[in-house]
């Protein structure tokens, strides 16, 4: 029995979790897709007087030991005026280019994205209704404690939409995170460009914040206190990232430090060089330098064979022969 629960449409619901970026399989985030209809974790049911049992969650948040089974529901809301048709599918995530939350194609999960199970993988909404349907997650007996990220993809045959889960497998987690990979390169126009690469070596979903400093042999250049990045790292990943340093020093060797840190404690630290030479007036000098180098070559070749051929002797005349008298 297909316990899917349709309902008249009360009003707003919370949106979806945005699965962002272009992933292995292109899937969107809410703002993106369709404006007719919407998918998001089911509102909570009524917990205290007055409320109005709609409390709108963005993303979905399991948590149990291996071997237990997790439940919770999807709600579909079609505010259109034509039925609807969505298909439905469990999906591991991983940080795609820059970081992004991305998931994997239909039939790669091997993850939490393969343990979850929806009442219908195929379900069609009436105009003005919304529809929840129940799904299941099997934590199997060999899962390993930490997070599990994985995402609900609805695809309504025009779009795809990523609700994001959030699996934890109960027992002993290690929020660890480092820094590694750091460079500091001329951009070209002005600014130069910081590159780094950050690696989750827990368990957790860690939500990195990045300070940077850099001093000069004149002193301080930066001091640029942490800032939340816009990246969720999940565990196991290594994401490359790059800033933009606007007004690098024109001339001078400077130490660039850049410190991470997340939740539970998590924290690195790493440094690179970075050399600034005014490249256009130090090849103006060497052109400058080569062309007087020429230049004196140049004359010491043509004064060279008057000074190698020593003092000059005298001329010798050979006699002309006469004609004689005739004997």
């Amino acid at each position: 029995m297909l316990g899917v629960l349709v309902c008249c449409l009360p009003g707003g619901f919370g949106r979806a979790g945005a699965v962002s970026g272009r992933p292995a399989e292109a899937v969107r985030s809410l703002a993106e897709a369709h404006p007719d209809w919407t998918a998001a974790p089911a509102p909570p049911a009524r917990t205290r007087p007055g409320a109005d049992g709609t409390k709108a969650r963005s993303f979905f948040y399991l948590e149990g030991e291996p071997g237990t089974v997790l439940h919770d529901s999807l709600a579909l809301t079609n505010k259109g005026d034509e039925p609807r048709t969505f298909r439905l599918r469990g999906a591991d995530a991983y940080n795609a280019g820059g970081g992004r939350f991305a998931v994997r194609k239909e039939g790669d999960s091997r993850g939490a994205g393969a343990w979850t199970a929806l009442a219908r993988k195929t379900v069609e909404v009436p105009p003005r209704t919304r529809a929840e349907v129940p799904l299941s997650v099997t934590v199997p007996d060999s899962a390993v404690p930490g997070d599990h990220p994985a995402a609900l993809v609805v695809d309504d045959g025009e779009r795809k939409v990523g609700v994001r889960m959030y699996l934890r497998v109960s027992g002993p987690t290690l929020a660890a995170l480092s820094v590694e990979d750091v460079t500091v390169r001329d951009a070209g126009d002005g600014a130069a460009t910081i590159g780094y690469t950050l690696v989750n070596r827990g368990n957790v979903v860690l939500r990195p914040r990045l300070a940077v400093h850099a001093d000069g042999l004149f002193g301080p250049l930066v001091r640029q206190p942490a800032r939340a990045l816009p990246v969720e790292l999940l565990p196991g990943r290594r994401v490359t990232r790059h800033e933009r340093w606007p007004r690098p020093p024109a001339v001078d060797v400077a130490d660039v430090r850049l410190t991470v840190t997340a939740e539970a404690g998590a924290h690195d630290a790493a440094t690179a060089s970075y050399t600034a030479v005014p490249w256009k007036w130090t090849l103006g000098v060497l052109l400058v330098l080569a062309g007087g180098g020429v230049a004196w070559y140049v004359r010491r070749r043509r004064r060279a064979p008057a000074a190698d051929a020593g003092p000059r002797q005298p001329r010798t005349r050979r006699p002309v022969p006469t004609a004689g008298a005739a004997k």
